[in-house]
């Protein structure tokens, strides 16, 4: 395990996600989901997302088609978050989930739109804005 590439994901997984969501995470991991929980914060946070070939803005754009393609909206959800928390506009959102819908077909393009809806629901519940 690389402990440099662990701290830099679980930093850069915070500032996308927010802390309240990763200490859930964490806190809620038992003996055995803690490790997947390293590895998360190693592999996918730290030497994917902490590799400045892409912004944040751009991760969180492919992560978007990515997730509706795969029908993962539970992912979805945490990452349209996560792509507020990084600078997305409604405009940039709005065009990629209506590219969700053209490339990967409307029901996957409606399903972006209501998970995002609430998403946004919830956020401006929180006070977190849109």
């Amino acid at each position: 395990m690389d402990k440099n590439l662990q701290q830099a994901g679980e930093k850069i997984r915070r500032r996308v996600l927010g802390d309240d969501y990763v200490d859930r995470a964490l806190a809620n991991a038992d003996a055995f989901g803690a490790p997947f929980q390293a590895m998360l914060n190693e592999y996918c946070w730290g030497a994917c997302w902490s590799d400045e070939a892409l912004d944040l803005r751009q991760r969180s754009l492919l992560n978007l088609g990515m997730l509706a393609a795969l029908g993962r909206m539970h992912e979805f959800a945490i990452h349209f978050r996560g792509a507020v928390r990084n600078g997305l506009s409604d405009g940039e959102l709005q065009a990629a989930l209506v590219q969700v819908a053209v490339y990967c077909g409307v029901p996957a393009g409606v399903e972006a739109f209501r998970v995002a809806r609430q998403v946004r629901e919830e956020m401006a519940r929180e006070g977190a804005g849109t």
